[in-house]
């Protein structure tokens, strides 16, 4: 039997989402105090990943990623092997089936961040063990995750206090339906957001340029029908009219790894789309509304102010 992998967020059920970031909560609970710099106590925050190794394939470089990837596995009781793109063969002279195997044979889970979304699923079809996709060109789910933690734990910033102390079935902090903005390039972040917030009641309202390079590729609308979320979405190329009711904003960078050769266009034809209290003013978003961003930033994203 083929093991477990995370592709997109598409591929868990709501309730799968729901208990995940419950025991994330949990666990962030317990390492916090493992975490601090005179911290005394050697007990870990679980032992889950005791006599573990997670391999962490990295083709494109990251900080955040692989920080919380390497901290996370020390912490569950595990051990996580940093493989970047000059440390293996991978694409040298050796297959993405036959590193996959390799890798396999003795480490219990691949974290892979890679370009292509092809190159996770060539690992993942020949994986004998989990492949959890931390980026590719499609997808970003852990991303998502990481926000919804986020929005859950400062869920009385969107209620009033009457509700402030109710939690979901999970013990999660509930949070009441969103209205949640999208202003920016149709980026693997926005495409887990795709098919995951209106699953979870949110409402979603994505501004992108007009031109069809920035919309959602056909492979990933397909996934948001699958999953029945397009009756959740509203798409504009007015970046007002997008942050329009809006309780929280979110962008991401408008030129990705591998496109710094069209940055004078994407500039170009971004303009208009930084986030600023004046564009979430004009476009009428919720006085109160809060902003979010995956970092790092570049300031024609989003300005300083914000």
């Amino acid at each position: 039997m083929a093991p477990p992998h995370l592709m997109t967020l598409a591929d868990l059920s709501v309730a799968q989402i729901n208990r995940s970031l419950a025991h994330a909560a949990h666990l962030k609970k317990l390492s916090q105090p493992i975490l601090k710099p005179n911290a005394t106590t050697t007990k870990l925050a679980s032992n889950s990943l005791q006599h573990k190794s997670i391999a962490l394939l990295f083709s494109k470089r990251s900080t955040r990623t692989r920080l919380s990837a390497e901290t996370a596995a020390s912490l569950l009781g595990g051990r996580a092997l940093f493989l970047g793109k000059e440390d293996i063969q991978l694409g040298v002279n050796e297959s993405a089936s036959d590193t996959a195997k390799v890798i396999g044979s003795m480490c219990q889970g691949i974290f892979a961040r890679v370009g292509e979304h092809e190159e996770i699923e060539e690992l993942a079809r020949d994986s004998p063990v989990p492949v959890l996709n931390a980026l590719s060109s499609l997808w970003h789910p852990t991303q998502i995750m990481a926000d919804l933690l986020t929005l859950h734990e400062h869920a009385h910033l969107f209620s009033g206090a009457s509700s402030s102390k109710a939690t979901t079935p999970e013990g999660l902090p509930a949070l009441r339906p969103l209205t949640i903005a999208w202003v920016g390039d149709s980026s693997n972040v926005l495409h887990d957001m795709l098919v995951t917030y209106p699953r979870l009641g949110h409402k979603l309202r994505v501004g992108t340029p007009s031109n069809p390079k920035y919309h959602a590729p056909s492979a990933v609308w397909d996934k948001v029908k699958e999953v029945n979320c397009e009756k959740g979405i509203f798409w504009t190329d007015d970046p007002r009219e997008a942050v329009h009711g809006a309780d929280v904003v979110v962008t991401d960078t408008w030129i990705s790894m591998g496109q710094e050769h069209e940055k004078s266009q994407r500039l170009k034809d971004f303009n208009g789309f930084q986030v600023t209290e004046k564009l979430c003013k004009e476009g009428g978003a919720n006085p109160n509304w809060k902003f979010l961003h995956c970092l790092p930033r570049k300031e024609h994203e989003v300005d300083d102010e914000v």
